[in-house]
This record gives C-alpha cells, sequence and structure tokens, in this order.
C-alpha cells in the first residue's frame, strides 16, 4: 500500500518513479498500532555516490475499481473537499482546485500537489465506501539545530475515466511541488514550476533520512468520519498562538473598538468606512459602504455590544446611529426585503459584489445576517441598557415573513431574491442557513411558533446536504460557489439557538459537527512564514480559520463563534473543541497592531483582515515591489469579528 518515489531536481523529466532506480533505498516499518490506523518509520538511504536533490514522493495508492466517481471524496483540509464541487459546470466560473478521473484542463485535474503551509492541518484524506484512508507526517523539514529547514507537501490523485477510476492515493512530500498548478488567487495561477533545489529535499551521498508518518484506516458511517483523523493530527503536531505580554480579552477588544470609533467613523454619512489608509497627507477612504457582510451591520453591531460592556456613549451613538439608517432607509417594499449597499446615498441591491453574481437581485447571505445582527443588538441594549427596541423587532417581522415564504421544497432558501417580487431567483447554497439563524432568533425573542416546523425541515436539509458531507459552498458572493468557511458560521448559529429552543440533542449533535467542520480550516500549528510584515514580527497563524479554497488566506470570521464554541462545552465534554477554542481566542489577541505600525501601517488597534499564512493571495506589494503578506489597511469589519467574539460569554468567563 505504501509506495516509495522521486524526481530528481533539474530535469525535464515530470514523472515519478520507484526511488531504486534513482539511487535511494528505501524501508517501511510499522512502529506502533494507534486507535484508528498505525504510525510507521521510513528510511530512506542515498547509497549512490552523488547527492540527491528532488522529492520523495510517499504514497498510498489503493484500488477502487469497484467504486464510482462519486464515492471518491478527497479532504485536505483547506485546500480540498470531496472533489470542490467538481461535478458542478465550471465554463466562466473562478479558478480554484478541483479534482475528478481522467481531467486535464485548468482548473480540473486528476491529481494535486501542494506545499504543506496550503493546509490547516498536514493530512491528506481519502474517504470511500465507509473507510477513512489518510497520511499525515510533519509539515517541514527541521535541521539539527532545530530550525527550519525545507517545506513538505502533500498529494491526491485518482486514475482511471469518468466513469470508471482504477487507483486512488492520498501522499505526502519531502521536498514540495505545487502541481499542475499553484491557485496564488482565482485569477492568478502559475504554471508548474520545475523542481529546483528551492522546493527540494536534499540526501547527501551516503546519508539516511528516517521519518515518521501517521497512517490512517478505519471505517466512517459518513464523512464526518474524516473528523477524527483530523483531531488526531490536531493532537500531534498542535502548537500555541504567541501570547502578547500584558495583553487581555478585554484589553484587546478596547483597543480594537477604539480605533475603529477613532478612524473610521464617518460622521456626516453616519456609516463606518470600509478601509482607512493612514497616508502621509492625512488619512484615505475606500467606503465600501453594504448593509452588513464586509461593512455595516457586521461592524455596528459588535460596536454596540463592545460599547455596552465599556460604557462608552461614543461608540454606542455611532452603532445606534447606523443602525438608524437601517431602519429608515433599507426596506424595498417592492420585495419585502432590505437593501444590501448604499451608492451615493442611494440604497440598492449593487453592491461591489454585485457583477460576481450569476443572478443579481438580494442576497440571502446580507439579508440574514442583517435580521441576525440587528436581533443581537436588541439583546444587547436590553440586557445592558434596559432598552426595549420594540420598533425593531417590528421592522425583522415582515423580512422574517418573506424570508420564509420563498424557500424551496427542499426548505432551502434562496442564494438570490428578485429585487421587484423578493422571489426567489437561485438555489443551491449554504448562504441562506443566516436566513435560518435569524428565524431562529426572531423565535427565541418574540415566542412566534409558525415557523419552528419550517426551521427544523431547513436545519435538516442544510446538514443532511451539506454539513454532513463535509462540503459547504455558496456562502460569500466573491467566491462563485467555491466550498468555504464563512455559511457554516451561521449554520452554527441556528443550531445553537435550535437546542435552546427546543433542548433536543440532535442540534447539539448538528452544532458538534459544524463546529468540527470549522476547525478543518483552521490552523492547528504555526506555518513558517516567509514574507513580511507577518514574518517579521512572529505572527502566529495557529487559531485562524482558512476562507475558502478559492481565497487561500486567513480572514477573522471565523473568530465571531467564540460564543457558540462556549455553549456546546457547557453540554459536552470535548478537549478538541476546548483547545480550538482558546486558539481561536489567543490568535484574536495577537493579529492587530498592538502598537503603531506594528505591522508596517496603521494606528495602535488597526487591523486589516487578509493574512497571508502560505503562499496563497500574495498579491499585496510594498512601495518597492515586494511582496506583503497583509494588507495595509484598518478594515472594521475584520477587527469587529475579533470584538464579536470576545463581548459575550468570552467576556465573562474568559480568564485571558
Amino acid at each position: 500500500m505504501i509506495k516509495l518515489e522521486a524526481r530528481r531536481a533539474f530535469t525535464d523529466e515530470v514523472q515519478y518513479e520507484s526511488i531504486d532506480p534513482i539511487g535511494l533505498c528505501g524501508c517501511v516499518n510499522k512502529k506502533q498500532d494507534m486507535d484508528n490506523g498505525s504510525l510507521y518509520e521510513i528510511h530512506i538511504k542515498n547509497e549512490s555516490k552523488e547527492d540527491f536533490i528532488g522529492v520523495v514522493h510517499i504514497r498510498l495508492e489503493i484500488d477502487v475499481k469497484d467504486f464510482c466517481t462519486d464515492d471518491l471524496k478527497f479532504f485536505m483540509p483547506g485546500y480540498m473537499y470531496g472533489n470542490n464541487t467538481a461535478d458542478m459546470p465550471n465554463h466562466g466560473r473562478k479558478e480554484f482546485p478541483r479534482i475528478i478521473p481522467g481531467a486535464y484542463s485548468r482548473p480540473e485535474s486528476n491529481y494535486w500537489m501542494t506545499r504543506s503551509d496550503r493546509l490547516a492541518e498536514p493530512v491528506s484524506i481519502l474517504y470511500y465506501g465507509g473507510r477513512v484512508l489518510g497520511i499525515s507526517a510533519k509539515p517541514c523539514l527541521i535541521d539539527e539545530n532545530g530550525d527550519f529547514k525545507q517545506f513538505c507537501g502533500f498529494t491526491c490523485g485518482v486514475w482511471g475515466n469518468n466513469t470508471e477510476c482504477k487507483k486512488a492515493s492520498v501522499g505526502y512530500t519531502l521536498g514540495y511541488e505545487n502541481a499542475p498548478w499553484l491557485f496564488v488567487q482565482t485569477a492568478t495561477v502559475c504554471d508548474r514550476e520545475p523542481v529546483t533545489q528551492n522546493n527540494s529535499c536534499k540526501i547527501s551521498a551516503g546519508e539516511e533520512l528516517s521519518l515518521q508518518i501517521r497512517v490512517y484506516d478505519y471505517v466512517a458511517e459518513n464523512e464526518t468520519g474524516i473528523h477524527q483523523a483530523i483531531a488526531d493530527v490536531y493532537a500531534a503536531y498542535h502548537q500555541s498562538p504567541r501570547e502578547i505580554e500584558g495583553m487581555t480579552v478585554k484589553k484587546a477588544t478596547q483597543m480594537l473598538a477604539e480605533a475603529i470609533r477613532d478612524y473610521a467613523w464617518l460622521e456626516d454619512e453616519h456609516m463606518y468606512s470600509g478601509f482607512v489608509y493612514d497616508r502621509e497627507n492625512g488619512f484615505e477612504y475606500n467606503k465600501i459602504y453594504s448593509l452588513t457582510w464586509t461593512n455595516g451591520l457586521s461592524v455596528a453591531c459588535p460596536m454596540l455590544l463592545a460599547a455596552n460592556r465599556m460604557q462608552d456613549d461614543r461608540m454606542r451613538e455611532q452603532a445606534l446611529s447606523f443602525i438608524g439608517e437601517v431602519l429608515t432607509h433599507s426596506y424595498n417594499p417592492s420585495s419585502g426585503l432590505l437593501y444590501e449597499a448604499i451608492n451615493s446615498g442611494v440604497w440598492s441591491t449593487r453592491g461591489w459584489w454585485y457583477s460576481g453574481m450569476h443572478s443579481g437581485g438580494h442576497s440571502s447571505y446580507l439579508n440574514g445576517q442583517a435580521v441576525y445582527y440587528i436581533l443581537k443588538s436588541f439583546i444587547s441594549e436590553q440586557k445592558h441598557k434596559g432598552i426595549e427596541h420594540k420598533d425593531w423587532l417590528e421592522f425583522v417581522a415582515p423580512v422574517i415573513e418573506k424570508l420564509n415564504s420563498v424557500k424551496n421544497t427542499d426548505n432551502e432558501y434562496p442564494f438570490a431574491m428578485s429585487e421587484k417580487t423578493g422571489a426567489g431567483l437561485e438555489y443551491d447554497s449554504m448562504s441562506g442557513a443566516w436566513c435560518l439563524a435569524a428565524t431562529a432568533l426572531f423565535c427565541q425573542l418574540s415566542g412566534e411558533q409558525k415557523y419552528l416546523e419550517g426551521m427544523r425541515l431547513s436545519e435538516q436539509h442544510y446538514y443532511d446536504y451539506f454539513v454532513r458531507k463535509v462540503v459547504c459552498y455558496g456562502g460569500p458572493l466573491d467566491t462563485d460557489k467555491a466550498v468555504e468557511n464563512e455559511s457554516i458560521l451561521a449554520f452554527i448559529r441556528a443550531a445553537r439557538i435550535l437546542h435552546e429552543i427546543t433542548g433536543e440533542a440532535i442540534y447539539l449533535n448538528h452544532l458538534r459537527d459544524a463546529i468540527y467542520y470549522e476547525v478543518s480550516y483552521k490552523l492547528g500549528y504555526n506555518t513558517h512564514i516567509l514574507v513580511n510584515p507577518l514574518a517579521e514580527i512572529g505572527w502566529s497563524s495557529c487559531g485562524g480559520s482558512i476562507t475558502s479554497v478559492a481565497n487561500p488566506h486567513i480572514h477573522p470570521m471565523s473568530s465571531t463563534i467564540v460564543d457558540e464554541m462556549m455553549y456546546y462545552l457547557q453540554f459536552r465534554a470535548d478537549e478538541y473543541v476546548e483547545s480550538r477554542l482558546q486558539d481561536t481566542i489567543l490568535w484574536g489577541m495577537q493579529t492587530f497592531n498592538t502598537f503603531d505600525k506594528e505591522y508596517g501601517y496603521g494606528r495602535t488597534g488597526w487591523m486589516s483582515e487578509r493574512f497571508c499564512f502560505c503562499q496563497g493571495l500574495l498579491v499585496e506589494k510594498y512601495p518597492d515591489g515586494s511582496k506583503a503578506s497583509t494588507w495595509f489597511a484598518l478594515m472594521p469589519w475584520a477587527s469587529a469579528s475579533i470584538i464579536e467574539g470576545f463581548v459575550g460569554e468570552c467576556w465573562d468567563k474568559c480568564k485571558l
């Protein structure tokens, strides 16, 4: 089952071959059994008189001729889920890796090889026929002094055609390749590079190299069984995020929130700016006004929660001012929904994302999230100020009614809805889970019962069709339904509220599986970062979650579900979730300017949304043209994501 192959550097030959003709001698010994597989030792000796420089591929290959294409599902955390929806039409769609037998036409291929730090956890998994097969090993080579030496890599592949598969494999490489392509972003795709000294492993003449690999092979009822392997890999290689001396949850919240209050609020327009740049001649704004998601309520709600916690009247008035704008101007009487964007003072459906949509119209993501955040703000005002904004409930009630009237026969909310009538235009996405979360919170606050049975059916649909299959897509409007990590955050909220309403264990089980899906995107160790400013300041990737398979960077939206993780842990003893929660909190406490220009730009408390932990999305540049691993701007929605995670249960109970 375990095959050793190699490819020399500085050759035009692409094909890997058995290590023996190359002058390497290998042996594989089982070291010990694990609960769900085995630990092996690999010994590779260079018996030739010349140094070997190249890539060594350790591959687990199986015969899959008895399985159809749909039975084979690969999982490389943060990079590949199932087949990354390769079974969907891709003409004209954004490019990101997809795997399918017999394919070799970008962006589809029958195999993938990637540098290890592209993955959230160092493991490649195949789920097939009720079994999990996986391989894991250290993500990089370390020298005798304990210093970084070279990245390793991970692979997956399937051989055959669209109707008959023959072989499938998952693998690990010493050295690495990005093949057949490297996706820096959907608009920047690089061809396979030659194997050179830069991406190679060196084994000197006569040298013997030894390493351990973890091989997983166990029965699983469905795809959620892969989480068992991911959790084991996390335990094996986990590294905590760095801790900033003197930093606490409350201090981080104050620094982040005061920066938004002081630098991002535009008083004359009653709104927050989407970007704030600190230029030599003053501040510059890229306003990108939106109802929520990348600005708007996703900022105003956390800021209101923080203001009420910190008794900051100016901060509170800013947040209430924007909520007032939404209540006064965003409602579209023709559709019964909320407009999502503001252009030159006019509310419309045409946000910055509009040209990338297939159907146009209203967005269920933004409508559902907006209602959810208005209701969350309602709770904070009632709890901390003793104010009951009944007009807020009256405002959202018809929107909830409309959203629940346009579900399809699968009980799925639309992805896009008509601007004229509110009718569903496009489905097949997880974005509508925000409508489910909003409806559940509305029912919890108002006591409304008429939506309960429909919510049960919708929740079950989203679980069965997306969460159980460990393939969620269709959340963010700018990824063209790439597999992603945003929409699960809405489902997690919905499952939590439904458990609060009903007390039924099924929703706690679904909450667990959804959290496990989310943390599969969350870095469990600190990648070796090569690009400034993240490299020079010692920034930690552990605890941050990869955005999607199309936008391969970390943004902080996953920090918003700290409350939900803490809620789950009230009912279930789960050391894995508890450790992931700790990572999430610590990551948020070290990922912003703790002093002016710490990240090469801006003021204390400033934070952007882009953190390039690997080669993905390395497109920002310094003035001299060199690459930069972050955006040089304050982006309030990103800061607000950390704030949202800190001002709930975490504020009262976290000891950090």
